[in-house]
């Protein structure tokens, strides 16, 4: 039986902060109230109120600037899409993809992903794993963590290849919306599971492209870990300089 689990209280303050920014009560370029001043108007402690604003700086709503505070920044830009990683793990039809499913079920999830969901630790969720091969090849290993509140009344906990998309399941069977994604990169030594289903010699690290799919209000409705052998990979990024 799964069980919805409600976010930490420092997750609900930053969404609580995001929708105040979506609806213009918080306009970009101008200054976030205080943390004092929020402590008051939330009743929450100043460490709460602390992780929450730390939250919302790491994923591009806001942004703090030396002798001025903490400044809106509004909704994070949007990339091409063309270029998304985040996009392909979101939208990817298992039928349709060069590969295997690896894993289905109800698992503990890593702590970083149960941040991004907004879960406490220790918290369960359903995960689909998949590995993408080319020629014959592994080139990517996608973990994609759903609430397992979500997850009734779709096929997302089916253990066989999902025709359609998570996203697609999702939206068209729960009524969600998808809004936005953030996508953050790094790189680690893989466990001897990732290292031997990769192919990756001793040492090789993984680079790891966590992507956090989120509705409007900020509730991430699916995260996926996108992990690529470091070895075979090449980031580029054109940008203009103000």
């Amino acid at each position: 039986m799964a069980y919805e689990v409600e976010p930490p209280k420092y997750v609900r303050l930053a969404q609580t902060i995001q929708r105040r920014i979506e609806d213009g009560t918080y306009a970009p370029g101008t200054r976030v109230p205080s943390e004092n001043q929020l402590v008051q108007a939330f009743g929450m402690s100043r460490p709460t109120v602390v992780r929450a604003l730390e939250l919302l700086k790491r994923d591009g709503w806001l942004e703090s600037r030396q002798g001025y505070g903490t400044i809106v920044r509004g909704r994070p830009a949007v990339v091409a899409e063309k270029d998304r990683r985040g996009r392909e793990a979101l939208e990817r039809d298992e039928t349709l993809t060069s590969g295997r499913l690896i894993e289905v079920g109800e698992v503990t999830v890593p702590p970083r992903i149960a941040s991004a969901l907004g879960l406490p630790k220790r918290a369960t969720a359903v995960v689909r794993r998949f590995l993408v091969e080319e020629d014959g090849e592994p080139i990517e290993l996608v973990s994609s963590y759903f609430p397992a509140s979500l997850v009734d009344g779709t096929d997302l906990a089916v253990d066989e290849p999902l025709i359609g998309s998570g996203r697609e399941h999702l939206e068209l069977r729960k009524k969600v919306r998808f809004d936005h994604v953030t996508e953050r990169v790094s790189a680690r030594l893989p466990e001897a599971e990732v290292a031997q289903l990769l192919h990756l010699p001793d040492g090789v690290p993984v680079l790891s492209v966590l992507v956090i799919a989120c509705d409007a209000s900020g509730q991430a409705l699916q995260v996926s870990d996108v992990l690529l052998p470091a070895d075979r990979q090449e980031l580029e990024d054109t940008y203009r300089l103000n």
